[in-house]
């Protein structure tokens, strides 16, 4: 799922008038980069386009010094390499060099992590969103300080649609809790963000090693909106500025694994992402995306296998290390429970070839995962987004990410969300890109009410205290043109629409 609403072919947030789009002898340590290529090595002799690839291997020192010569050998230049989870990250222009890897001894899988050449891959521009200015006269301004309320939280019917209004005023989330923001960047300089930025836990991890340099991790331009706005509905403060958060007292990190132009998301960046927030002690990872080139990786294709295998690692390696992993269940009405699910999408770095996948083989990561939580999206009226993929125990629980079909009561009148975008500008979205922070954001209440809270206690709390609101007793026709666009099936308890339910913030902070 790349981000659901910014740039990429199959975004998971959906900006306004736009149609739905298809929608992981060395001492243990941080990913080492590797030094530049010379002239005169293997690597720079090119053959072929020049691609990225994961290469998953064993984590002793002896397997991983023998490996990493044999990439060199085989015409490749070892880019980083995370030793406590075996996976090496390299490039090569050689065409036979994934064959070649996959013959040492020692490696387990490799594989090219994209389809189209490093720096040349496509991309189709989804449009911008609408933007939304905040009242700032004095009049306004106060009127929202009397209510309690931020200046623009009128037009967020997602606040209280989980309580997360009320919740603020109980705790509103701990300054020893941070959510890492896995996606395009996010704009810290936003007023309602700066606050709460935690910039020691933030990075760049494009190509797979991260750069900590000081703004690294801020989008590439305005049009990089999606994980600011991402940012925002997580930990906006209630500062009388603009929105507020479902958890607006945590803090929020930034960690960028978007390509510039392309906004596409590559294994080797989102393995960097995930060993980062464990060795920064993350405690909530929010991920809006699904790793490209692939809507579905397929662990028996040997390249989309790979990646499978290296972000499973990368990811388990952070949940080892408490962090809880939340990820949108994306954005293209799919059942992902059924037996066959048809992809044409994919690889959207190249040229996509239709093809019917087999759901138990191959996997929207990082959301179908172990260990993380799955989320599909709401709209006002407590109802399935039309958009959001389902899934008989493949959803875990649902939140708010909008829709344009359920219009709420005034005075917010619009079905989307509102939330931060880059240059303190405001705007709606919709998506399950929309709807994963709402449950990391009660994910962060939860660990700041339990603060030694495990990964898995968090992910159960989230679903005993959630509300279900059933399946639909009226044929499920979400833009009313007589025809029922999917079928929920379980019981109340637990279903295909919204898994164990609508994640509840007020009960996040007082049970």
């Amino acid at each position: 799922m790349a981000p659901l609403g910014s740039r990429r072919s199959r975004a998971l947030a959906l900006p306004v008038g736009l149609a739905l789009v298809a929608s992981l002898g060395f001492l243990p340590g941080p990913a080492t980069a590797a030094a530049p290529q010379t002239a005169d090595s293997p690597a720079a002799q090119e053959s072929g386009p020049q691609l990225s690839y994961v290469v998953n291997t064993g984590t002793d020192a002896a397997t991983l010094g023998k490996v990493k010569k044999a990439v060199t050998k085989a015409g490749g230049t070892v880019v980083a390499v995370h030793d406590r989870i075996g996976v090496i990250v390299a490039h090569a222009s050689n065409p036979e060099f994934a064959a070649t890897i996959r013959a040492v001894k020692g490696v387990q899988s490799a594989g090219a992590t994209r389809t189209a050449p490093l720096k040349a891959a496509a991309t189709t521009d989804v449009g911008k969103p609408e933007k939304v200015s905040e009242p700032r006269s004095a009049t306004a301004l106060k009127s929202a300080k009397a209510s309690g309320k931020e200046p623009l939280e009128s037009l967020q019917w997602d606040i209280p649609a989980i309580r997360a209004d009320k919740a603020a005023k109980v705790n509103p989330g701990s300054k020893k809790v941070t959510v890492a923001v896995i996606d395009t960047g996010v704009d810290d300089t936003h007023p309602d963000l700066a606050p709460n930025f935690s910039a020691k836990q933030s990075a760049n991890c494009v190509g797979g090693v991260a750069d900590t340099s000081k703004g690294a991790w801020r989008p590439y331009t305005a049009d990089d909106y999606h994980g600011t706005h991402v940012a925002g509905e997580i930990a906006a403060a209630r500062n009388n500025v603009g929105v507020a958060g479902v958890a607006p007292g945590v803090k929020v990190s930034a960690i960028k694994v978007s390509e510039p132009e392309t906004s596409l998301f590559y294994g080797e960046a989102v393995v960097c992402a995930f060993m980062f927030a464990a060795d920064k002690g993350i405690e909530v990872t929010n991920n809006s995306y699904y790793i490209d080139p692939w809507m579905f990786a397929c662990k028996d294709d040997a390249d989309q296998g790979a990646i499978v295998e290296a972000v499973s690692r990368a990811a388990k390696f952070a949940e080892g290390k408490g962090a809880l992993h939340i990820a949108s269940a994306g954005n293209s009405a799919f059942d992902l429970g059924a037996k066959s699910i048809n992809d044409t999408s994919s690889p959207n770095d190249t040229t996509p070839v239709e093809r019917t996948i087999d759901p138990t083989k191959c996997l929207d990561i990082p959301t179908q995962l172990p260990g993380v939580v799955t989320v599909s999206a709401t709209g006002p009226k407590a109802l399935k987004s039309y958009y959001s993929n389902y899934g008989l125990n493949q959803i875990d629980v649902a939140g708010p990410g909008g829709d344009k079909y359920q219009v709420p009561d005034a005075p917010a009148k619009d079905g989307r969300i509102l939330s931060t975008m880059p240059g303190g500008d405001y705007a709606y979205l919709q998506g399950t890109s929309m709807a994963g922070p709402h449950v990391a954001g009660v994910a962060a209440l939860i660990k700041s009410k339990r603060p030694d809270a495990s990964p898995q206690e968090i992910q159960w709390l989230l679903k005993a205290q959630a509300d279900n609101p059933a399946c639909p007793t009226e044929p499920y026709d979400p833009d009313g043109d007589g025809k029922v666009n999917a079928e929920c099936t379980g019981t109340q308890h637990i279903n295909s629409f919204y898994g164990f339910g609508i994640v509840d913030a007020l009960d996040a902070v007082k049970k």
